[in-house]
């Protein structure tokens, strides 16, 4: 199966945005759609497991800890850590090749990080 995204509140919408021109038919919710906007990251970590999605976040001060305490009591679809500093062409380019080259059950109680 296809990975599928979601996008927590802080995450790029210029990344967003830019997925979803380039391939419109990725599965692809942000933090509105998913109805993340305002929960606190272990929640969203919850939902994104609930709708069997690959979270997708900029926060890599607080995120892999919750991560690592959520997936010790559930599975998860997976954690995908996208710098900040990355230009937004490449970090299109890489969840692209992430969603073309990868299935979901790839990532399952990964963290990956961006830049690949």
């Amino acid at each position: 199966m296809k990975p599928r995204f979601l996008a927590d509140a802080d995450f790029n919408q210029k990344i967003v945005l830019g997925i979803l021109r380039r391939e419109p038919t990725i599965d692809f919710w942000t933090a509105h759609r998913g109805d993340v906007l305002g929960w606190p990251d272990p929640e969203v970590l919850a939902i994104a497991s609930q709708e069997n999605r690959i979270l997708l976040s900029h926060d890599r001060a607080t995120m892999p800890a919750h991560f690592v305490r959520f997936t010790g009591s559930h599975s998860s679809p997976g954690l995908i850590l996208v710098s900040q500093d990355i230009d937004i062409g490449t970090a299109i380019e890489d969840r692209l090749l992430i969603w073309a080259a990868s299935t979901i059950e790839e990532w399952r109680d990964i963290i990956g990080y961006v830049p690949l």
